[in-house]
């Protein structure tokens, strides 16, 4: 009988789990991909935040789901790059990926997939608490409370970072123009 229980908790546990972590999947996948600026590094890096966070949902409180799994995916990131011995180096990212499949003609489709792509490679330049400030912000539609939670930076520190990241973002661009 005791079994049975200890069954019937894990399948609970698992559902429960389901519900509350899985849909945000990709949004651990995009922090991940940004973070080591690595397609297939960013597979393993989640992969791995998720069965961490498997492995410790039980130690989770309630609160913003997301937030919790976002900050296993940031460690998970750090730790990637601290055994990779290479930094949070990576490839070039896929122009598939990033050209808009609404666009009329493939003219304005090659024009407008080189721009995002630009603007990515200008995104992976940032420095790293600037890059992940603005993509969870950005990318991620966290609010400033919750990327402090999953960075463990001060609020006043996280909007600090987002208007540099902002800055330097907008002094790029700007002889462009």
């Amino acid at each position: 009988m005791g079994r049975q229980a200890t069954h019937g908790t894990a399948t609970a546990h698992a559902g429960e789990f389901k519900r509350l972590v899985l849909p945000h999947l990709d949004a651990a996948y995009n922090l991940a991909r940004f973070l080591s600026r690595d397609p297939v590094a960013a597979d393993d890096i989640v992969q791995e935040a998720f069965l961490r966070a498997f492995r410790a949902f039980d130690s989770y409180r309630g609160g913003d789901s997301k937030s919790w799994l976002l900050a296993i995916v940031r460690n998970c990131s750090f730790s990637w790059a601290k055994a990779s011995r290479v930094g949070v180096g990576g490839s070039a990212p896929d122009p598939d990926e990033l050209a808009d499949p609404l666009q009329e003609t493939p003219e304005s489709s090659l024009v407008r997939g080189s721009e995002i792509e630009q603007l990515r490679a200008m995104i992976e330049k940032l420095p790293d608490p600037f890059r992940e400030t603005l993509i969870l912000r950005e990318l991620e539609e966290l609010s400033y409370k919750q990327i402090a939670e999953i960075t463990g930076a001060p609020v006043g520190t996280v909007m600090s970072r987002l208007a540099r990241a902002r800055q330097m973002l907008s002094d790029k661009l700007e002889p462009r123009r």
